[in-house]
């Protein structure tokens, strides 16, 4: 008796197959070409790090960062340059917004009078947007720290550097990014009130504020931790702060020191993100 045969059906490999396979292999050919010569210029040559008198001076180094140093003395002048650090972020931050809020004003669409009733800015409206608009570009386009090593050439060593260059960089960074959240937002209310007559603080404050609050905030919360990132770095040219000390450590080979200025840097950027977190929920 002959078994019965079964019948198996034809599977077409072609449903399976992806259709954009081709354009994703060009992409990342073209990528690869484009990225070797890059790689070239800017000399990349990890295993470098593996030779062997860099793991010996590296190896030699890192064990002088165990026990941290954690005299009386050495810790005091540690929290003293801790709270400079964080007074030339926050003090920087503080110039910054004050500056870059009226420019969020004056390049934000949404809350142009001008527009109200035509659809379009006049043109004197336009035109000082622009202008405030290259005014920003400049700003936050010259690097904190370029801006340190210019001001400690104007007014000398010392936080006041690191307080100017965090107030320039970050007022083009905040009214940048300021303008474009109030820009994604829902235009209703701030139109609404503009037509009745209100002012643009009072459109900015009763319409837009309440839906961006969230999001305004998270972002300066996070800008404020890069300036304590940026102003430890302008310490290195002279601007104070923990980075004056951690570059003064590095140059005398003191691991132990560096150890402890490390684990309070990482504490201290854990703190921020957690002020960040508390501020995000209770505005949300």
């Amino acid at each position: 008796m002959r078994p019965h045969s079964v019948m198996v059906p034809l599977v077409h490999t072609d449903r399976y197959r992806d259709p954009a396979w081709r354009g994703r292999i060009m992409l990342t050919i073209v990528a690869l070409l484009l990225l070797w010569p890059m790689l070239v210029l800017s000399e990349f040559k990890p295993w470098t790090l593996l030779d062997a008198q860099s793991l010996n001076a590296t190896g030699t180094f890192l064990s002088s960062f165990v026990p941290p140093a954690h005299s009386l003395a050495f810790l005091r002048m540690v929290a003293s340059a801790t709270w400079e650090t964080v007074a030339m972020a926050t003090v920087g931050m503080t110039l910054a917004m004050l500056a870059a809020i009226p420019m969020t004003v004056l390049i934000t669409a949404h809350l142009s009078i001008s527009r109200i009733g035509t659809g379009r800015m006049g043109w004197l409206a336009q035109s000082v947007r622009q202008l405030v608009r290259w005014l920003l570009v400049l700003l936050r386009s010259v690097p904190e720290l370029v801006w340190a090593l210019l001001m400690v050439r104007i007014v000398g060593l010392g936080p006041t550097a690191g307080v100017i260059a965090i107030a320039l960089t970050y007022c083009g960074m905040l009214g940048k990014v300021y303008a474009e959240i109030l820009e994604s937002s829902d235009s209703h209310a701030t139109d609404t009130l503009l037509k009745n007559g209100s002012g643009r603080l009072t459109a900015l404050v009763y319409g837009a504020l309440p839906e961006c609050a969230a999001e305004l905030v998270s972002y300066t919360v996070y800008r404020w931790e890069c300036a304590i990132r940026g102003s430890v770095v302008m310490g290195f040219v002279g601007a104070g702060g923990l980075g004056q000390r951690i570059d003064e450590s590095m140059k005398m080979m003191a691991g132990a020191e560096l150890s402890t200025m490390l684990l309070v840097f990482v504490l201290l950027v854990a703190s921020a993100d957690a002020v960040s977190k508390m501020l995000r929920g209770r505005l949300e």
